[in-house]
């Protein structure tokens, strides 16, 4: 057991297999090997089977990234509070039009920096917000989503010695997002479950994470769940804080190769191509923006980049027709899915990592320790 009782263990996970959708996770009591201790690392060390780490559960590879860059960048002891990094956690959210997200790292938040802080953050508010940390972290994390124009220089509210945290959590948030839009509810519970109850989940869901901050271990614990990697060039920002930095690239690699053996490489390139002009920007309330791009695509593959192009760049607009019409004569292959969305939303995430980072704050800056 990891420190919650018996009773409220159970139903905490009973609660996390139901909110998600299109998979089927694999269930405690049937997990083994390299599965069952992510879900003990992931029980312990943040309160809760989070289902954002569960629904990877099919490509246990890539649930085990999922869980290594949570741990390390939001999670782990750092250089920036906790508080700060669910401020930014939930401006992201906000942004990429994330309600469970939302829902969860604000009630977090509300635990660790009061009601104040939490209600203008996640309302949109953000000149309302007290705390100055707080407001620059959360204005930061809206406006990073957004690539530069040329010539910009906009302000970063932390030091060089924060900003594998800060980015790492905006990183980690723009790929759990996408995935979160895709294969969860809208909120951190059943959809048959009546929503007058969504509160006291919150309330719940807040304590249970606070109470799990005296079981987290050491900066870097989780890295040995995954082999070594080499750094790729686009996660330079991570270069001060070692275990991020393999947090992600670890991660990456194992959705790099589980990508390679199930995504086809005309998608590949499509979605490379398409990163390489995105300015972060949504594509637009409809998908009359994916017709030119799937006619480029060979008729064989255009399921597979239609979902691609909605978890990139649209994942809120992602429901059952659009995963039913990518399983086509593939209907049992859970795995597979989960290998594309994540490659396509890591792919995104990654994109917006390589915008987000620039000229830091000097030492003692706002949001920063020094």
């Amino acid at each position: 057991m990891t420190g919650m009782a018996p009773v409220t263990a159970r139903a905490m996970r009973g609660l996390a297999l139901a909110q998600i959708r299109y998979v089927t996770p694999v269930r405690p009591g049937d997990a083994d090997g390299p599965t069952a201790e992510v879900y003990r690392q992931v029980e312990r060390e943040f309160g809760v089977l989070a289902p954002p780490v569960v629904l990877h559960s099919p490509a246990p590879e890539l649930m085990t990234g999922a869980w290594l860059m949570l741990r390390e960048a939001l999670i782990a002891p750092g250089v920036v509070d906790r508080a700060v990094r669910e401020a930014v956690a939930a401006g992201v959210s906000a942004a990429n039009s994330c309600p469970y997200c939302v829902s969860v790292h604000g009630a977090t938040l509300r635990g660790l920096a009061g009601d104040q802080a939490a209600r203008t953050i996640v309302g949109g508010r953000l000149t309302e917000v007290a705390d100055e940390r707080l407001r620059e972290a959360a204005h930061w994390a809206t406006t990073a989503s957004l690539r530069p124009r040329d010539g910009e220089a906009p302000h970063m509210p932390f030091t060089a010695r924060e900003a594998p945290e800060y980015v790492g959590v905006a990183v980690l948030f723009h790929y759990l997002n996408r995935m979160v839009n895709t294969f969860l509810e809208d909120a951190p519970m059943p959809a048959s479950a009546p929503r007058a109850g969504l509160g006291m989940v919150q309330r719940v869901l807040s304590a249970m994470i606070r109470g799990a901050s005296r079981r987290i271990g050491a900066a870097g614990d989780s890295l040995a769940l995954l082999p070594w990697e080499p750094v790729p060039a686009d996660l330079h920002w991570a270069q001060a804080s070692p275990h991020i930095a393999q947090a992600f690239a670890r991660a990456a690699g194992a959705v790099d190769r589980a990508a390679r053996q199930v995504v086809a490489p005309s998608v590949r390139d499509l979605l490379d191509r398409e990163l390489r002009v995105w300015d972060g920007a949504p594509r637009g309330l409809g998908r009359g923006w994916l017709d030119a791009l799937l006619a480029t695509l060979p008729p064989a593959d255009r399921r597979a980049g239609r979902l691609a192009l909605l978890v990139a760049f649209a994942s809120y607009q992602i429901d059952a027709g659009v995963i039913e019409d990518y399983r086509g004569d593939r209907p049992d292959d859970d795995a597979g899915l989960v290998v594309l969305a994540s490659w396509a939303a890591l792919s995104a995430a990654r994109r917006v990592g390589g915008w987000t980072a620039g000229a830091p704050a000097a030492n003692g800056g706002p949001g920063g320790t020094g």
